[in-house]
């Protein structure tokens, strides 16, 4: 049985909770619910009731309640046991509770009951985001089926990625580009069925038009030397100015250029003693650690917009 003290939140100049839970409970399917509605009294206590009615356990809640703003934000993970707690009667379960709280949005995602999340992920010429998100994903560290990879550098057939998309069955559709025609509509057609995109270092520019089409969230990786050392070789520009920080910021695409809400950075020190060739390793390696763990955080409903610029990732 859980039992929740009364906490005051608004003496405070904001509110970063975080609850976990301890117990003997048998069940062990995991669900996660995220919540995003005006901040009133007794959402924790509903959200502990309706799973607790149905014989859930709380795990783990976090609560994010932003400065002078009447705006609630929270992620839970709970365990339960299906047969209890048909998938179905959750979902309405959840839906009731949004209402009750005119909440803009309440998602609950159940990770062993559900399908997986459907990607395609587009690149360009730069293998060392796309590879290792290959890999990633058939050590199955990645909760994702990918679909196809996309891209607008062609790859002969004896290539390390053209040899893996194959022995997986996944489709490479090589989509070349010019300044009057990206491939839009085609883009647009060969990722109709997923639930979200990935920009692995794909060096084109997606309209606006394309976003709105598409209508579902892209996510981007780009390293952390702009806005200084734009253009070509960016690596080459900031090792010859003997900057002491690189980093990596993976965020959502919108039509202004690297202007999205940040998901995720990351940071490395870089010295004297570094070479041209271990700057940029050093520079790909962040890239592909902050993407994957941009991926991992969207796929676990870690994320949630927050304003117009601005991400909660709990």
């Amino acid at each position: 049985m859980l039992f929740f003290r009364q906490i005051s939140r608004r003496s405070r100049p904001y509110s970063f909770h975080s609850w976990k839970f301890t117990s003997s409970f048998a069940a062990s399917t995991l669900g996660i619910h995220v919540f995003h509605c005006p901040d009133e009294v007794g959402i924790v206590a509903k959200l502990s009731e309706c799973i607790a009615s149905r014989g859930g356990n709380i795990q783990s809640v976090d609560v994010f309640v932003p400065e002078n703003k009447r705006v609630f934000y929270s992620r839970s993970e709970f365990v339960f046991d299906p047969a209890r707690w048909p998938r179905v009667e959750m979902d309405n379960d959840f839906t009731k509770l949004s209402k009750l709280f005119n909440a803009q949005r309440s998602t609950v995602r159940v990770p062993d009951l559900d399908p997986k999340y459907k990607i395609a992920v587009l690149a360009s010429k730069q293998d060392h985001c796309l590879v290792d998100l290959l890999y990633g994903w058939q050590e199955g560290k990645l909760p994702v089926d990918l679909t196809c990879v996309i891209s607008n550098h062609e790859r002969a057939p004896n290539t390390h990625v053209i040899r893996f998309l194959a022995r997986h069955g996944i489709p490479y559709h090589y989509l070349p580009t010019t300044s009057g025609n990206k491939g839009e509509d085609k883009i647009l057609d060969l990722v109709k069925n997923t639930d979200f995109l990935v920009l692995a270092r794909y060096m084109q520019i997606l309209s606006g038009n394309f976003l709105e089409s598409y209508g579902k969230d892209v996510i981007n990786i780009h390293h952390g030397l702009l806005p200084s050392f734009k253009g070509g070789s960016p690596c080459k520009q900031a090792y010859d100015a003997g900057v002491k920080l690189i980093g990596a910021t993976s965020h959502f695409v919108t039509e202004e250029l690297d202007a999205g809400a940040i998901i995720e950075q990351m940071v490395e020190r870089v010295s004297h003693r570094d070479n041209l060739r271990s700057f940029v390793r050093k520079s790909e390696n962040l890239e592909k650690q902050c993407l994957v763990k941009a991926i991992t955080s969207y796929c676990e409903l870690r994320v949630l917009p927050y304003e117009k610029t601005k991400t909660v990732v709990f």
